[in-house]
């Protein structure tokens, strides 16, 4: 029986035995017609594989299903090809004289205040801020991963920025380490780590140290308005900077700090992969007790054939 139950392999933080390949199996066999995504989806449900959203990991299911399909140890359905359409930049969202220019601001940070963050809704604003990003940020725009959040900068002076918010890097070893999680704590933990992937100030926007001001606020609400919007409360900010452009002095100004270097190796898809040059890898955490948190253990679940 020890040898039944024991682990076979694993993939994204699960152990998977003898027990839980029959169960495929079984579960394919009982349900010739599934695809595999039905199929992931159904056995994420079977097992309790879920995240801390509460969300089925469907994806790590069909990860973990492609590897037993390559290592000969299940049967399973052939995948179905799914065409998507073609992702449109930010900037084809609107038109181009929605994103024009504004009239010029240069003076000082009290000038400008109360600043405001406001949390983009709506089709047409979320398109008009993908626009400004892509028209205006020197990396354009691009599809967030995951959940995400949007904020117009706002002040009496008019708008001065936008900010984009997305899920975290799944796998970043500088930041990694900093945290001290193992594989399974992060599989389950990381929905908790957010990244600020986009943070534009509009080019005609000239007022010193707002953008650490900005960042300074952020970090203060952005917990309450991502829990609005997905339901829980994120524990760390992440971000990168590229060092050949930038030294992230605005947010070391705001608290944010430096824990390493990317690898420079980018996305690793399968058949697949890209360079990318270094970026400086900043955290900025969100509690005090953010380790202890992402440090907890997914809770246990038995698995019943």
């Amino acid at each position: 029986m020890a040898n039944e139950t024991s682990t076979i392999l694993s993939v994204c933080g699960r152990m998977v035995g003898a027990d839980e390949i029959r169960h495929v199996q079984e579960v394919v066999d009982l349900c010739p017609g599934l695809s595999r995504r039905e199929l992931a989806l159904t056995l994420c449900e079977h097992w309790g594989w879920f995240g801390i959203t509460g969300k089925a990991l469907s994806s790590a299911c069909e990860k973990l299903l492609d590897r037993l399909e390559r290592e000969g140890l299940a049967e399973l359905p052939t995948k179905q090809v799914q065409r998507r359409p073609a992702k449109a930049s930010g900037e084809s969202m609107v038109d181009l004289e929605q994103t024009s220019a504004g009239a010029a601001v240069s003076t000082d940070l009290g000038a400008v205040q109360p600043i405001r963050l406001e949390v983009v809704e709506g089709r047409k604003p979320t398109h008009l801020c993908n626009g400004l990003i892509q028209r205006y940020h020197p990396l354009g725009y691009k599809r967030p991963f995951g959940f995400s959040l949007r904020y117009y900068v706002t002040s009496a002076r008019g708008g001065l920025g936008c900010l984009l918010l997305a899920g975290a890097s799944r796998s970043l070893r500088c930041r990694d380490e900093w945290i001290g999680w193992s594989a399974a704590q992060r599989l389950h933990n990381l929905p908790l780590v957010i990244n600020n992937s986009r943070f534009l100030v509009f080019p005609w926007i000239r007022v010193p140290h707002l953008a650490s001001h900005v960042l300074g606020q952020l970090g203060r609400q952005v917990r309450k308005d991502w829990a609005a919007r997905w339901g829980y409360e994120p524990l760390v900010m992440e971000t990168f900077v590229d060092p050949a452009r930038h030294r992230g002095t605005c947010y070391r100004a705001a608290g944010w700090e430096v824990v390493g270097e990317s690898s420079g190796r980018g996305l690793r898809l399968r058949n697949h992969s890209y360079q990318t040059s270094r970026k400086l890898v900043l955290v900025r955490p969100l509690v005090r007790d953010f380790r202890a948190r992402l440090l907890c253990d997914p809770k246990p679940r038995s698995f019943e054939s």
